[in-house]
């Protein structure tokens, strides 16, 4: 009929289109909380904070610091020494978790004699700075065998720090450790160049 336009083609063209659009937003925020999601429980499964308990890890990391645990990181890789690692006792209730350095590797003796630490019979040059001497060797007075997944951890504040030399903390096993002290807020810093010789910091670097 004249003075009419029927376009029922282009309409539905029309439709299509919109239909599509709206379609394509309601998929892009499914991707977008898909994405949230994710990111919520990568970081959630791969990294913790927790704070500094106590004076045992003076003056690296002060009492209340609070640090960013890596938690991948051992996934990865093994513990190396040196490292200041994260870890719990299962046996015990706390509302805490310990942080020490790692000395003795698995399968290493490790003893102390007159403060000084042996790894296998030969003296430990170690890089932290400021380090007192040794008072008490514990259960490290004589010889100890570390299992195949067992740590001999060390406080930096060597006087005033229960560690594996006590009995009521023992070596850490593979198990218990929770991740890599990586990081500190407020200041912000990298916990495995804190505190260290100058020579030491240069190597980390590299």
């Amino acid at each position: 009929m004249e003075g009419y336009d029927f376009d029922f083609g282009g309409n539905r063209k029309r439709k299509k289109q919109q239909k599509k659009k709206i379609i394509g937003w309601i998929l892009f925020g499914f991707e977008i909380i898909a994405v949230v999601i994710l990111a919520y429980f990568f970081v959630k499964v791969s990294f913790d904070r927790t704070k500094m308990p106590g004076s045992s890890m003076e003056p690296t990391l002060p009492e209340n610091t609070v640090i960013l645990i890596n938690k991948l990181s051992y996934k990865l890789q093994e513990p190396k020494r040196f490292d200041v690692i994260v870890f719990d006792r299962e046996e015990e209730e706390h509302s805490f978790y310990y942080v020490m350095r790692v000395i003795g590797l698995p399968g290493e003796t490790i003893q102390i004699i007159d403060g000084v630490i042996y790894i296998d019979g030969t003296e430990l040059k170690e890089p932290v700075k400021n380090l007192e001497k040794m008072h008490l060797a514990g259960l490290a007075e004589k010889p100890y065998v570390l299992e195949a997944d067992e740590y001999f951890v060390l406080g930096d504040n060597r006087n005033k720090s229960e560690d594996s030399r006590f009995a009521n903390i023992g070596t850490v096993t593979t198990n218990q450790i929770i991740g890599k002290a990586w990081l500190t807020e407020k200041p912000f810093g990298i916990v495995s160049k804190l505190n260290l010789e100058k020579a030491d910091k240069e190597k980390v670097k590299k």
